[in-house]
């Protein structure tokens, strides 16, 4: 009967501590966790600079203009790489620059010819990434295609909550009511997705007029911050970009440096590979660790009473 009586005891009493610890919410989520939300870049980011995606990119981009906005050929490297210094991409430096040309034949000009068959699956970030009790989102200054073709590749397309992107921080005309509930990786913007993809091709032209909103600039963070509604300060922010970590870090972000071992100005964490990430902030996985210890708690006192 004493032991039965302690028993009883000592489960309600391993219940009530995770409980009050924890403050579960209605999908299970910890509340009281130190780590609500992950902001993760895709590029060169998820996937090593190895894959040669980056390089090739560029390359696309120095043709674009070229061809399309018939910059001087001697011209077209340089500049291309000092209007991605100054203005965070180089489609964003063209633009306040003058150069009128269409968002979407941009997108598909830069990102359609890409050599996305060296991206291969990625059953490790994968399970990581599942295993992780957090919101996931994806923040990436490509177009909406691209990211769901990298995510689509990798493997990862059903790990993350959504996508904010190009088309999310640049929406056409009247903006998207971004409050909405997106499932299957879902561009944050919207919850009709044939209307927004309507009224993004309506109005190309003439969002192609407007500055492009990007990171790393500040006005970027605080949209895809206000967009994903989260806590700045409950949030991780994963990049392979040093001044994105600390236009990040401005914000208010938790800050990640990946692809280097070194921390850099801004960065609370510095990850050779995106893989190590378990080892480098395992406090990701605190909640899940306690929950895990009292499920088992419960079941050895349900065990001796049986």
């Amino acid at each position: 009967m004493y032991q039965n009586r302690f028993t009883h005891y000592s489960i309600a009493l391993v219940l009530v501590f995770f409980c009050t610890f924890t403050n579960m919410d209605a999908d299970g989520r910890a509340t009281g966790a130190k780590y609500e939300c992950l902001l993760f870049d895709l590029d060169d980011t998820l996937y090593p600079l190895s894959t040669g995606i980056n390089l090739a990119c560029r390359k696309n981009i120095e043709e674009f203009m070229l061809q399309y906005l018939k910059i001087e050929e001697s011209e077209v490297p340089r500049m291309c790489l000092d209007l991605y210094r100054e203005y965070g991409t180089t489609m964003a430096g063209l633009k306040a620059l003058g150069y009128e040309f269409d968002n979407d034949e941009f997108h598909a000009y830069v990102h359609g010819r890409l050599p996305y068959e060296t991206l291969r699956p990625d059953p490790v970030l994968r399970n990581l990434l599942l295993s992780m009790p957090q919101r996931k989102i994806i923040f990436t200054n490509a177009d909406e295609a691209h990211a769901r073709q990298v995510l689509r590749r990798l493997g990862l397309e059903d790990c993350f909550e959504g996508i904010i992107c190009f088309e999310t921080l640049n929406p056409p005309l009247e903006p998207a009511d971004f409050m909405d509930a997106l499932d299957d990786s879902q561009v944050l913007a919207g919850g009709d997705e044939e209307r927004n993809t309507a009224d993004r091709t309506k109005a190309s032209s003439v969002s192609s007029k407007s500055p492009v909103l990007c990171k790393p600039s500040l006005e970027g963070f605080e949209a895809a911050i206000r967009i994903a509604n989260v806590d700045p300060k409950k949030t991780i922010f994963f990049d392979d970009s040093v001044r994105n970590i600390a236009s990040g870090k401005v914000a208010g972000l938790h800050t990640v440096i990946v692809g280097s071992s070194v921390l850099v100005p801004g960065a609370d964490y510095a990850l050779r590979s995106i893989h190590n990430i378990k080892d480098a902030i395992p406090e990701i996985w605190d909640g899940e660790e306690q929950k895990e210890l009292a499920i088992q708690s419960a079941a050895v006192g349900t065990a001796v009473l049986a």
